[in-house]
């Protein structure tokens, strides 16, 4: 299970100028996007099918069904038994997986180019001929419930996240976590995730991307056999709601079996639709890149106020998210030490000047990231995927570009402007005992 993969921190995949240059696109009748990248240096290739439906689209009272969808897409359909499309994928050698997002819901397959048709016409049938029972959907219910439980409710760093979370949004449903409210999964009916099946989940709500060893226009051709025949839906509702602005800082503390005190600082920022994004990259990795970076040299190695430190961007996010600083507090330490020297810290990076050679380093890192990725195939596809959620594949034309200019000036201006008190959210995480459950757990749910 994944996190957001597409930032700063974690890097984006690949090569945009001759990445974009080989994309061959399509769209077909039905209103199906279908991105084929053509690469030929092994016999593999990685099919992702794309909903725009994530927890966002959800309501107060039925959160989760995204997610708990998800977990149902792998039972059965009219033709599939339930459990049989995973067991037809890994017969044939594949690999296969999902995750949901407060964004996007995706499913995915690897294997061998010349199953190709398989996997695609595994997928196009549970777009449209799904089916829900309650012998299948009661029992997934309960191990979703499991899984909010490991990760969220006996979690520590998940029940701090959730409830910053929930503490900086009060009108956006970025408020709420993926995996939903423990009642709302109860609560869930059968009728309530075929009404949301029937409402997200068609081809004009979808994106298919093929990246491997495949011929361009055979693979459109594949696609098209598989999917034409999808009937298309009306349009989805639109997510609305707008985020008030933040009139001071909020604060919350989480009291948890924890090993140690906990700290999240979170900011809202823009996505990448808005010029600042890219120097919003470039602060995130001198903050935490690295532990030359200037929050682990000064909190984790100088001052030993954290055991760990990090910076995220929401780059790809579809709506304004949140920029979050991050870290374990040491035993013996003060959480209001670590505070006041993250303080200084993030007023030295507004204020001082952003030495040529962090800047140069931070641009480094991200191109570095950028490039090295580009040997995965499932990056790749990703990478498509998320910036034509967001607007436009060839978006990704613009990313490195963009980071390449980035002043030092302009580091400093988008830390005074975002990184200030008043639209901060802080969570803090105060241990009532050693935990059960020590590993962050990510910020998106996968199946």
């Amino acid at each position: 299970m994944v996190t957001e993969m597409l930032t700063a921190s974690s890097g984006i995949a690949a090569d945009s100028s001759s990445l974009t240059d080989r994309v061959r696109e399509a769209t077909l009748e039905n209103g199906l996007k279908v991105l084929v990248l053509p690469i030929t240096k092994a016999p593999v290739v990685t099919v992702q099918v794309w909903y725009r439906v994530g927890s966002r689209n959800e309501k107060l009272g039925t959160t989760g069904l995204s997610h708990l969808l998800e977990h149902l897409m792998f039972k059965e359909t009219d033709k599939l038994k339930p459990e049989e499309f995973s067991k037809i994928i890994q017969a044939n050698g594949g690999e296969l997986n999902a995750f949901t997002t407060a964004d996007y819901t995706t499913y995915f397959e690897t294997l061998s180019a010349d199953r190709l048709a398989l996997a695609l016409e595994l997928e196009a049938d549970r777009m449209s001929n799904l089916k829900l029972r309650e012998e299948t959907t009661e029992p997934e219910k309960r191990v979703v419930m499991e899984e909010r439980r490991l990760r969220s409710v006996d979690n520590p760093w998940g029940a701090l996240y959730e409830e910053t979370n929930a503490a900086a949004f009060r009108a956006h449903p970025y408020m709420w976590p993926v995996i939903g409210w423990m009642h709302d999964i109860e609560a869930s009916t059968v009728d309530d995730i075929r009404a949301h099946y029937q409402m997200y989940y068609k081809p004009n709500n979808a994106i298919v991307v093929v990246v491997g060893n495949v011929d361009p226009d055979r693979a459109i051709d594949q696609v098209r056999h598989a999917f034409g025949g999808a009937r298309p839906g009306i349009p989805p509702p639109a997510v609305t709601e707008v985020e008030p602005p933040q009139l001071g800082e909020r604060r919350i503390v989480v009291k948890k079996e924890a090993n140690l005190p906990a700290l999240v600082w979170a900011y809202k920022v823009p996505n990448v639709k808005n010029p600042d994004s890219a120097a919003l990259e470039v602060l995130a990795t001198i903050l935490s890149e690295g532990e030359s970076s200037r929050l682990y040299r000064k909190l984790v190695i100088d001052k030993r106020l954290l055991l760990d430190v990090n910076a995220d961007n929401p780059l790809l996010s579809l709506d304004p998210n949140l920029f979050t600083v991050s870290g374990q507090v040491l035993p013996d330490k003060k959480v209001a030490d670590v505070e006041a020297a993250l303080e200084k810290e993030l007023a030295t990076v507004g204020s001082d000047a952003v030495t040529d050679h962090e800047l140069s380093k931070a641009k480094n890192q991200i191109e570095a990231q950028f490039v090295f990725a580009q040997d995965s195939n499932f990056y790749q596809a990703m990478l498509l995927a998320r910036f034509e959620l967001i607007g436009d594949w060839r978006g990704l034309d613009a990313y490195l570009p963009a980071v390449r200019k980035v002043t030092a000036e302009d580091v400093r201006r988008v830390a005074r402007e975002y990184l200030v008190a008043d639209r901060r959210t802080v969570g803090i995480l105060v241990p009532t005992g050693p935990a059960r459950s020590v590993a962050p757990p990510p910020s998106e749910m996968l199946h």
